[in-house]
């Protein structure tokens, strides 16, 4: 079996004006990372594709001459194709033709790792090519249905239909079911009143040796694009008080909308966090920073996350030159500079999170009589974190850190000094 990999030629249709080379990057990338080397390109400018052949007839014939000089095995298409379109260029080249959508979860596919992230990449799969599905039943369909073509090769061909949408139904109930899990296990830290950051940016900026790099950890830091598939949540203690920090899928420009809803997991730790610490890759030119800023935006829009708090961090810096450092400070300003390779700016970065969320806590001043022994393990619950214990005749004294929802619980055990400490600390 040869170990080189698979020769992709490209074709995408771009609206007039669009720079090729940016456009085409981020396909050529996504190619590379599932083990295709993009050795052709052709474009087509103009306002739309071809409703039934996706390029023009001159631009066809165009791209099978290319495409057989070039002695491509594939064709790579940055778009998502129709089942139609996808068809009618798979005859035209006699070979296979992927789309870009085809493309990721094939990435996506390669990626997983947890038992989630197999059936998230199964079911996407499915929905995918369910309204493309036709098998070996292929020849029955050039003949245009009718009679002559009912029968066995039809009755098959519903048969598959049938199953595979048994098998999506199967998926979601296990999806949900896991789903289910995980909110349990949510309520579990949101009663700890544990802060939660969700690590978005585009994907390869990072985000897991960031991760690594703030909770100690080792997360899997391969150099590929989606190398996350899976939510995962580490922690890390700043001044006495646990945070939680969550990785997910990095984020492409114009992700398939079959991902956004098949990896809704992924995302939906991103929903549910309490701030979005966006990372930014410090190396990248600035246009390719400002597409990158914009996808990310556009996929926590779509997945109604645009209403967090989002904080940006820019990673990477240890690729860069001083004069580059002061330029993105002047277009960033006040946002954190980091290397997660390095360590550099790690601890200012988790004093900065913790910063976010210094309201959140409130100094107070307890007595928890013996009789109230209860109230003493409450607080070891909820994370508290407490300064100070002292074993007094009339109970426990404590100065503890109090999350501020919590506050009306223990108001009966609260000692008026707490509020003079608390001013004096502001102060």
């Amino acid at each position: 079996m040869s170990s080189q990999p698979e020769r992709g030629f490209v074709l995408a249709v771009l609206a007039q004006g669009a720079n090729a080379d940016e456009e085409l990057a981020e396909v050529r990338e996504l190619a590379r990372t599932a083990g295709v080397e993009p050795i052709g390109t052709i474009v087509q400018h103009r306002p739309r594709p071809a409703r039934r052949t996706y390029v023009g007839k001159g631009k066809l014939e165009e791209l099978k001459q290319r495409f057989g000089e070039a002695g491509a095995e594939s064709l790579l298409v940055d778009d998502e194709l129709e089942p139609a379109q996808q068809r009618f260029l798979e005859n035209a080249l006699d070979a296979r033709v992927v789309d870009r959508t085809q493309l990721i979860l094939d990435i996506f596919a390669q990626h997983a790792i947890t038992a989630e992230g197999k059936l998230q990449v199964e079911l996407a799969q499915l929905e995918y090519n369910l309204p493309r599905m036709r098998g070996m039943w292929q020849h029955l369909e050039r003949l245009g249905g009718g009679v002559g073509t009912r029968g066995p090769g039809e009755a098959q061909l519903e048969t598959d239909r049938r199953l595979a949408r048994r098998r999506i139904s199967i998926l979601k109930q296990r999806l949900e079911e896991i789903g289910r899990q995980r909110a349990t296990r949510r309520k579990e830290r949101r009663r700890s009143d544990t802060p939660t950051i969700a690590l978005a940016g585009y994907t390869n900026v990072g985000k897991s040796t960031l991760l690594n790099a703030l909770t100690g950890s080792e997360v899997s830091v391969e150099d590929r694009l989606f190398e996350t598939l899976d939510p995962t949540t580490r922690g890390f203690e700043h001044d006495g008080r646990r945070y939680l920090v969550t990785d997910t899928v990095g984020f492409i420009r114009r992700l398939p909308h079959q991902l956004v809803e098949g990896f809704a997991s992924t995302l939906e730790e991103t929903l549910l966090a309490d701030m979005v610490l966006h990372v930014v890759d410090a190396s990248a030119t600035d246009d390719e920073q400002d597409r990158q800023l914009r996808a990310v935006d556009d996929v926590l829009h779509e997945i109604g996350a645009g209403e967090l708090p989002v904080e940006v961090v820019l990673n990477k810096v240890d690729r860069i030159d001083p004069l580059r450092r002061r330029r993105l400070a002047n277009h960033f300003p006040a946002t954190p500079q980091v290397s997660a390779l390095t360590g550099e700016g790690i601890a200012e970065l988790k004093a900065d999170l913790a910063r976010q969320f210094e309201d959140r806590w409130e100094r107070v001043r307890l007595l928890l009589p013996y009789a109230e022994g209860g109230r003493l393990s409450e607080l070891y619950a909820l994370g508290t974190p407490i300064e100070e214990r002292e074993d007094t005749p009339e109970g426990v004294m404590l100065v503890a850190r109090l999350p501020r929802r919590h506050r009306p619980r223990f108001a009966p055990f609260l000692v008026a000094e707490a509020t003079i400490d608390s001013h004096r600390e502001s102060a």
